[in-house]
């Protein structure tokens, strides 16, 4: 790491510049950077699935730490200067060229990776959400993510907060998720206009007798009209508004005040 050029000087040499249509936001900071990939643990010999590269600078505390990284990265502008990262680590890095939303990842491993990324802003969201719904246990064993902080915030929300909704329920019904930590948005270049955060997720047990289909039928239609009270946003759930009544689940309240819990035991009732 230390025969490595400054990520600045590779960046300027390579022509590179942060694109706004693929959400890209550089991080320079080595410092920072070793310091989200410690947030996984002990990665020496690990295996580490990272979404977004770029220029490698999160890839490369990675490989510093000892990670076997497989990295998909669309932008083939930033592939030169990954090659040259994957030189410098020979046999650690496993470069691959395309669209994350694509590429089959869990067929990449032989194992279960940790997945690391400073992900692009433009399709974090559904990344994740794509892989909280996984089979359970899912084929990762922890996710370390950036978000944009509203995001982060809305992974790990409790009920009656303002950010408590599907996304909160999705990450904590079956794992536990933290966040790890903030990140201000002077750390990036071009600086976002939002600050950031590292979320740390892990899975956990899933609850006995709950379909993940059903689970997501009941809190799209909570949040979906989360304004309203359940007996009227679960009218479309057959059978919904009966079994949060037996279940003791005042029909009068609104999806944000009823818990992870709540929805897993009406999930239950419906499964």
């Amino acid at each position: 790491m230390s025969d490595l050029p400054p990520l600045r000087e590779v960046i300027r040499r390579h022509g590179l510049s942060a694109s706004k249509a693929l959400g890209q936001n550089f991080l320079f900071d080595a410092q920072l950077l070793a310091r989200i990939a410690a947030v996984p643990g002990n990665l020496s010999g690990q295996e580490v699935f990272e979404v977004g590269p770029g220029p490698g600078g999160l890839t490369r505390a990675l490989l510093q730490a000892g990670a076997r990284v497989t990295a998909v990265e669309r932008d083939r502008r930033c592939i030169p200067a990954l090659i040259e990262l994957g030189e410098a680590f020979p046999g650690q890095l496993t470069l691959i060229e395309g669209d994350a939303l694509a590429v089959d990842a869990p067929a990449l491993f032989a194992g279960t990776p940790h997945i690391a990324s400073n992900l692009p802003y433009n399709v974090g969201t559904a990344l994740t959400v794509g892989w909280l719904s996984a089979d359970w246990r899912p084929w990762w064993a922890s996710l370390t993510l950036m978000f944009q902080r509203e995001v982060a915030e809305r992974i790990v929300a409790a009920p009656g907060t303002e950010h408590y909704g599907r996304l909160a329920v999705l990450a904590q019904w079956r794992s536990h998720a933290r966040i790890a930590m903030p990140v201000h948005r002077s750390a990036f270049t071009p600086p976002p206009k939002v600050m950031s955060a590292v979320v740390h997720i892990v899975p956990a047990d899933e609850p006995s007798g709950v379909r993940f289909k059903v689970l997501e039928t009941l809190t799209a239609a909570a949040f979906g009209q989360r304004r309203k009270m359940l007996r009227q946003s679960l009218k479309s759930v057959a059978g919904a508004v009966e079994a949060a009544d037996s279940l003791g689940i005042d029909p009068t309240r609104r999806a944000e005040t009823v818990s992870v819990e709540e929805f897993v035991a009406l999930a239950r009732a419906l499964s």
